[in-house]
């Protein structure tokens, strides 16, 4: 019996011991599932109504190392949802879904890298609902080797809504102008809110004037310019108790000034409750002058805004046009050398302004830097930003040795900046009368021509010369402008080309370099029409300015 013990003993030592050599397995991938912390519905208007509608998407969010490649199925009960709110899926899905009267059931047979939408819902109240009412909406996640957290959205009838009243802006304007910003809104909702953020965003051409203790005042990042990227943003904390069914209005001066560089220029204001506005630059800097900007009750109006939860409609945004031009000058660039030297040679141009040029939102270049290389020499570095194509202005794939190079510069350029492109070029003969050029403006197929707000033409285009070195031993010499300014500060443009302000320097503004003659503002795109400017923005529904 005893020796039986043992044995068994030692199979289990044998046992354990085989467990401890067998190979780990991988840990199950984890995937988060992600949605709205929380929605509200508009309350149901009643019999023979339709109520209104609010979409509420799911995600999942893949940050491993690679896709998922089995079968995962995703689940939302709607038990909790009876009597308060009712529930249809989105016209289009990126999903296989189905809908019954318990639960949404959707099924996917991979799950890529990134964030996939899960599943898009249309919610809308009940028609016996009542404000106030609230339910949780929670999808989870299964599949074989892998581990789902759930992601829950807070349903609610009714809340407040904050509406934002247009103000009466001019378009039209000279730089210097000045015009107030009235900012009159409303709690259309069937809740109050503990106090409201007004948020004021001006591109690089106007200023607010006046200053607020109650304010922050913050500029986007600078990309190294002595000027921000082309937004400045004010927000404002308004105290108080906002109630259902009152109009307010800023009781205290707001005035939008156009700067001496203003041409195409944007401003978006919005009204959020507090802690639901965007986060504000760590940089902001609040005034401490005794001033404070206050609220006042006002009287309702009759043309006030329709009535509805969309967030957009605590929101505004106006374009500006200002009588205004921007003058791209290329300067000249002569080279000395002999044959087999490598010489360097800093190609370009600068705005003479008065005006910026930027394209804030769609971040396109403004303008194209067209380099035509002399005879007899042989490009050997060139800057990113810049890629080679044949003399006639077609593709090439070799980027080096071309014989014509196209460059684009950032989505800004500021008033009185300079932008330079460092190429080297190897001199492998001295051609007599070798001459080049490098010449600035719009994108076009073949190459460039002048912008529409660019009043001078004449200097957009300047020689590239090459001359036999006298005395012929320095290696190596530099290629100098002769039309460059002197720079006091210097930011990327464009990967290695160089962007340079002068003494002056405050910002950027835009052009598309269509044919077209089209300007773009960040998401707003200025178009020429009748001799005039358009100026109209782009956004994306559901996202903020």
């Amino acid at each position: 019996m005893r020796k039986r013990i043992s044995l068994l003993a030692a199979c289990g030592v044998v046992a354990a011991v085989g467990l401890a050599a067998a190979p780990a397995h991988a840990a199950d991938p984890v995937f988060t599932l992600a949605g709205l912390a929380e929605v509200g519905l508009r309350p149901h208007p009643g019999q023979n109504t339709a109520p209104q509608k609010t979409s509420v998407e799911f995600r999942l969010v893949n940050d491993t190392a690679s896709a998922f490649d089995r079968q995962s199925t995703f689940t939302i009960d709607l038990s909790g949802l009876k009597g308060i709110a009712d529930v249809a899926l989105a016209k289009q899905q990126g999903s296989d879904c189905a809908l019954t009267e318990a639960a949404v059931t959707c099924k996917r047979p991979a799950l890529w890298k990134g964030e996939t939408t899960v599943v898009d819902l249309d919610l809308s109240a009940a028609e016996d609902s009542k404000a106030g009412a609230t339910a949780d909406l929670t999808v989870t996640g299964k599949a074989e080797g892998a581990t789902f957290k759930a992601a829950t959205t807070k349903v609610r009838v009714g809340g407040p809504d904050l509406v934002l009243e247009r103000a009466d802006l001019k378009a039209e304007q000279k730089p210097g102008d000045k015009q107030p910003l009235s900012i009159v809104f409303a709690n259309e909702g069937t809740e109050s809110v503990q106090g409201v953020v007004l948020e004021v965003r001006t591109t690089h051409g106007i200023d607010l004037v006046e200053q607020y203790d109650n304010c922050s005042y913050s500029e986007d990042p600078s990309e190294g310019r002595p000027w921000n990227t082309g937004w400045s943003t004010v927000q404002c904390l308004l105290e108080g108790e906002y109630k259902p069914g009152t109009v307010y209005g800023v009781d205290g001066p707001l005035t939008l000034k156009a700067a001496p560089h203003a041409f195409a220029d944007g401003l978006t204001y919005a009204v959020y409750a507090s802690g639901d506005q965007p986060k504000a630059a760590k940089t902001s800097k609040k005034p401490t002058g005794g001033k404070k900007l206050a609220v006042r009750e006002r009287a309702a109006k009759a043309s006030a805004q329709s009535v509805d939860l969309d967030p957009w409609n605590n929101l505004q945004e106006f374009d500006f046009r200002t009588k205004n031009s921007a003058d791209l000058v290329a300067w000249p660039v002569a080279l000395a050398g002999g044959a087999g030297e490598t010489v360097k040679a800093d190609f370009g141009f600068r705005n003479n302004g008065p005006a910026w040029v930027a394209y804030l939102r769609s971040g396109e270049s403004v303008a194209r830097t067209d380099i035509v290389i002399p005879a007899g020499t042989k490009v050997t570095k060139v800057p990113a930003g810049c890629h080679g194509v044949n003399a006639d202005g077609t593709a090439r794939e070799q980027t080096l040795g071309a014989p014509r190079y196209f460059c684009s510069t950032g989505h800004v350029v500021g008033e009185r900046e300079k932008f330079t492109y460092p190429f080297e070029l190897k001199i492998e003969q001295v051609v007599a009368n070798a001459a080049g050029s490098v010449s600035v403006g719009q994108w076009t197929p073949e190459g460039t021509k002048g912008q529409p707000w660019d009043p001078n033409h004449a200097n957009d285009k300047a020689s590239v010369v090459i001359s036999a070195k006298d005395g012929g031993a320095t290696p190596s010499p530099t290629a100098t402008a002769t039309a460059s300014p002197t720079a006091t500060a210097t930011s990327s443009a464009s990967a290695t080309a160089t962007a340079t302000s002068g003494t002056t320097a405050n910002g950027g503004l835009a052009a598309t370099g269509s044919s077209a003659g089209t300007l773009a503002l960040g998401g707003a795109v200025l178009v020429a029409a009748g001799g005039g400017l358009v100026l109209a923005f782009r956004r994306k529904n559901g996202t903020h300015a």
